[in-house]
């Protein structure tokens, strides 16, 4: 009989390393199956031996007795980091910042901040996932366990996050039925969600100069060269006193537009018809008053999140032998879109214009913080190190998988997604602001009203426009749904990791988390002001707190666990030695760029203000009670520890 004693894996004292085998020899057999010395001494029944194992082998024989799924294919490994790093907001936030801070010249600190902050804080997370094999609170809890809680805390984040993303995903779904029909219902005006202010997609005349450039006033009697009031929008036929049900301009008509022309009236009220369409039809905005009036759950969207959440549970169940095979769609189809709708975007009339507004170089820009700042923020949140869902989908890596080269492929593809986003999206801007007659300014926006209002409106607008609004939505969703089930993924590792019952029953697991999903939030985000949940939840769930998990990582990683030895554990994988660059980025660079973020942060907080909707002062404390909920999670556990586990600071 034989008996293996080892220090148990995940232990205070494993951060060190695995200490030296220990065995109970009964028989020469059992001798010769479990050492590795040549030749074999002779020794009594009952004796113990301890095998000295040199470092590189007692760190690769800790993680290959290790039993742990792989991917099926290292494609599904990459797929899967592109999915999740490519998201919502390199179509909707990245265009929208280029334009904002400078168009080509934002590229240059962008550029910076990727190279010194973002790629290398991204192979670092690749890295120690592969190696370590596990998820986020195990494998912290081995590296330092002290810092386990940052482990912790990146789990709670993306937990958070779970909480509110599907509920975007919902309202692309929603489009994406709503488009199955002749005539897009965002592109047209008196439906019984429209007011008196909207302007319709095919509205001819939307704002005063056109209609006054047609109207003769100064001559008599007063004359147009309008054929039809229906070719006025709505909101300026009220503007103007025009009765909305006249089909014709009468003379009364024009009497009255002249002398509300005199008035120097604006259009500055007007709403379009996707706008009103997407927050009081989809969202039902206007039947709340904020957080303190949700009004009703509304059934539509109820039925897509539920959607939404059956297709992540079939897609995560089995773990990556499942979402391996369902990135094959959700990671590749989006790229097809893109290439797709940039081919028709240029061929639209304005399109250049709004391609040269995005790239078109101000350098004075880049003296303002506020630029370099946002090219730091949009870095850290779009490659996505600090949620755990790189160690996560790195866990399951074979041990020797070259992450070095995944961690460049994957960083460019992501760099070169949200370019070719801009592109598309601002190559449908530029038609915008050329059919609306506008500047390009005055149509960009970032956020959900750009991918639920400003593309829907160009969309209406254009040939074919069924097939291209299905084809947006269905890209749209597909984006969404990669990192929607990154951040389960990394919830359900790092739980599932910890708790090893979770993992023999993952299937009962994933779905009692996507009920708690569904019912502890989901159902609050469906009611008529469920958009003031969201965004509560996307401000304060993933903002300080990330940043502050990435800053200790860093220290964590470079200053406690070792530079050298992070190094000597990517050598055991990949036969080479991180360079210099990168030790000097993780060392010093990336938590110099993640602290500049955190304190920028702090010193220009201002309360939460959405679509002129101040949240108020206890909304404000309730998303900071969210924030210390997984910040908390650091000290806590680093206490704890140091309570339980005897020998010195150093040792714990």
């Amino acid at each position: 009989m034989v008996y293996m004693t080892k220090t148990p894996i995940g232990s205070p004292v494993e951060a060190n390393g695995p200490r030296d085998l220990t065995f109970k020899i009964d028989t020469v057999d059992d001798l010769q199956a479990s050492t590795p010395l040549t030749p074999q001494p002779t020794f009594p029944p009952g004796a113990l031996l301890v095998v000295p194992v040199p470092d590189a082998a007692r760190r690769v024989s800790r993680i290959t007795l290790e039993d742990r799924v792989t991917w099926d294919k290292k494609i599904d490994f990459l797929l899967s980091v592109i999915g999740f790093s490519v998201d919502l907001s390199n179509v909707w936030r990245f265009p929208y910042l280029c334009y904002k801070n400078g168009g080509g010249a934002f590229l240059v600190p962008y550029m910076i901040f990727f190279i010194l902050g973002g790629v290398p804080l991204f192979y670092l997370e690749l890295a120690l996932g592969q190696y370590n094999r596990k998820g986020a609170v195990t494998c912290w809890g081995r590296l330092v366990p002290l810092f386990k809680g940052v482990g912790l805390a990146v789990v709670l984040v993306s937990f958070f996050v779970d909480l509110f993303y599907n509920q975007i995903l919902s309202w692309a779904l929603y489009f994406f039925f709503a488009s199955f029909t002749s005539v897009l219902p965002w592109a047209t005006c008196g439906n019984l969600w429209n007011t008196e202010n909207c302007i319709g997609a095919y509205d001819e005349i939307t704002d005063v100069e056109d209609l006054t450039s047609r109207f003769h006033c100064g001559v008599s009697p007063i004359s147009s060269n309008i054929s039809s009031a229906s070719e006025v929008s709505p909101c300026l036929r009220t503007k103007l006193g025009i009765n909305l049900n006249n089909t014709n301009l009468t003379s009364a008509d024009l009497v009255t537009a002249c002398a509300s022309l005199e008035l120097n009236i604006t259009t500055e009220s007007c709403k379009s018809s996707a706008e009103e369409y997407f927050y009081r039809s989809v969202l039902e905005l206007h039947k709340s008053t904020g957080l303190d009036d949700l009004g009703e759950i509304l059934w539509p969207n109820t039925l897509c999140l539920l959607a939404i959440y059956i297709i992540c549970y079939f897609s995560l169940w089995k773990g990556v032998l499942s979402s391996g095979k369902v990135v094959w769609f959700t990671a590749i189809f989006p790229y097809i879109g893109l290439l797709a709708l940039l081919v028709r975007g240029v061929t639209l009339p304005g399109s250049y214009d709004g391609i040269v507004y995005y790239l078109s170089p101000d350098f004075s820009k880049l003296a303002t913080s506020q630029v370099w700042v946002d090219a730091a923020t949009q870095v850290f949140f779009s490659l996505g190190p600090g949620f755990g869902v790189l160690l996560a989908f790195a866990s399951y890596n074979k041990f020797n998988n070259n992450v070095y080269y995944d961690a460049m492929l994957t960083s460019c593809i992501n760099l070169l997604t949200s370019f070719l986003s801009g592109l598309v999206i601002f190559s449908v801007l530029g038609y915008m602001a050329w059919k609306v007659n506008k500047k390009v300014a005055d149509v960009a926006q970032e956020g959900p009203g750009l991918v639920f209002v400003v593309y829907p409106e160009a969309l209406a607008t254009m040939p074919g426009s069924t097939f291209w609004s299905i084809f947006f939505f269905l890209m749209l969703l597909t984006i969404g749904l990669d990192s929607s089930f990154a951040g389960s993924e990394a919830v359900i590792t790092g739980v599932s990791d910890e708790v090893p019952l979770f993992e023999k029953h993952r299937e009962i697991f994933v779905a009692c988390l996507f009920t708690f999903y569904f019912f502890a939030a989901g159902l609050a985000t469906c009611t008529q002001g469920g958009f003031y949940i969201v965004q509560l939840l996307d401000s304060y769930a993933a903002g300080y707190s990330l940043m502050l998990a990435v800053f200790l990582e860093c220290i964590a990683v470079s200053w406690i666990y070792g530079i050298s030895r992070i190094c000597q554990d990517i050598h055991e994988m990949l036969g080479f030695t991180p360079g210099i660059f990168w030790r000097i980025c993780w060392k010093w660079v990336s938590p110099a760029a993640v602290l500049f973020i955190i304190i920028y942060g702090i010193v220009n907080y201002a309360p939460l203000e959405v679509n002129k909707y101040v949240y108020p002062g206890w909304a404000n404390g309730i998303g900071w009670l969210i924030a210390a909920s997984s910040m908390s999670c650091m000290p806590l556990m680093a206490i704890y520890k140091f309570i339980r586990t005897s020998g010195t600071i150093r040792q714990v």
